[in-house]
């Protein structure tokens, strides 16, 4: 199997045609037709559906279609990490990040890494974990830093940086800013995010272990760009880790609703693939996060 028929493979599955394929590659269409028609030969089975609008991955197509992209993301690692190795400070690292780890760790470890390797292409992600595992599985992104659930699959290694909390926060002035307890916040209604592919699972079991129904989730949200605009323009209530009231930028945006109710968090940890090596940059941008989290 040569790395250009995986090229080609991948190339046609993400334009949804040879014909798009084609010229996105610089290539005449017959050879990538050629190319994916020895592919499905080798492999025994039959990676697209062909139809009138180009064509569509098959039940076998998508599972060959993660490791193809696999390889094609470890192959451009190499490439970058022989580079660095070689003291080049070029390449690119892609991290996905949690508000916290955003709010918390970013500030410290921003400028040693841009000082360090001024010529890696940064991309950071804001997420949570549901939305990037398949990213972090296929290699299209480096590492996860964020709270995780519980069953991460094997092929991912967690590392713990800190323990966390969490504080309700809603819009200055809010009408429930006086209460005290959960209990006066049965019938708020609530913006959830979540670690796992469930959002009730994310405040229903707080409430719960206090006697209480479960809250109104009305909303649920990933971009810390929607929890600003939804908290100070509604009567919506969320909670949310502590960094955002410690952050300069926001810790005067918010009106921090105080219960006595404890409100833990799911700590803070650092994911990546299982037996495969980051390459020198985002081995060194983890590193910073690992010293930056000792301190929280």
């Amino acid at each position: 199997m040569k790395l250009t028929t995986l090229r080609d493979f991948v190339t046609v599955a993400e334009r949804n045609g040879v014909r798009a394929a084609a010229r996105h590659l610089g290539l005449p269409q017959p050879a990538v037709s050629r190319s994916i028609n020895e592919l499905e030969k080798e492999l025994g089975v039959v990676l697209f559906e062909r139809h009138a609008k180009g064509v569509r991955l098959t039940p076998m197509g998508q599972v060959f279609l993660r490791r193809a992209t696999a390889v094609g993301n470890e192959l451009q690692r190499a490439r970058d990490e022989i580079e660095q190795l070689r003291g080049e400070t070029h390449g690119r690292v892609t991290l996905c990040m949690s508000t916290a780890p955003h709010l918390g760790l970013l500030p410290q470890v921003l400028r040693g890494f841009r000082r360090q390797y001024p010529g890696v292409h940064l991309e950071i992600v804001d997420a949570v974990y549901p939305l990037v595992e398949t990213a972090l599985l296929d290699g299209s992104a480096d590492v996860y830093i964020g709270p995780v659930p519980q069953d991460v699959p094997g092929e991912l290694q967690v590392e713990k940086l800190f323990d966390n909390t969490r504080v309700i926060l809603g819009r200055k002035g809010h009408p429930l800013a006086q209460a005290t307890s959960l209990r006066d916040l049965v019938d708020a209604e609530w913006i959830t995010t979540s670690i796992t592919h469930k959002a009730e699972e994310e405040l229903g079991p707080l409430f719960s272990k206090h006697g209480l129904p479960a809250p109104r989730l009305v909303m649920r949200a990933q971009s810390a760009l929607t929890f600003l605009t939804a908290l100070s323009s509604s009567e919506l209530l969320m909670m949310l880790p502590i960094q955002w009231l410690q952050a300069p930028l926001l810790k005067d945006a918010f009106q921090e609703i105080r219960v006595a109710e404890p409100l833990p968090a799911p700590p803070v940890c650092l994911v990546q693939r299982t037996g495969l090596p980051l390459t020198p940059a985002a081995e060194f941008f983890c590193t910073l996060v690992r010293r930056a989290a000792a301190h929280i």
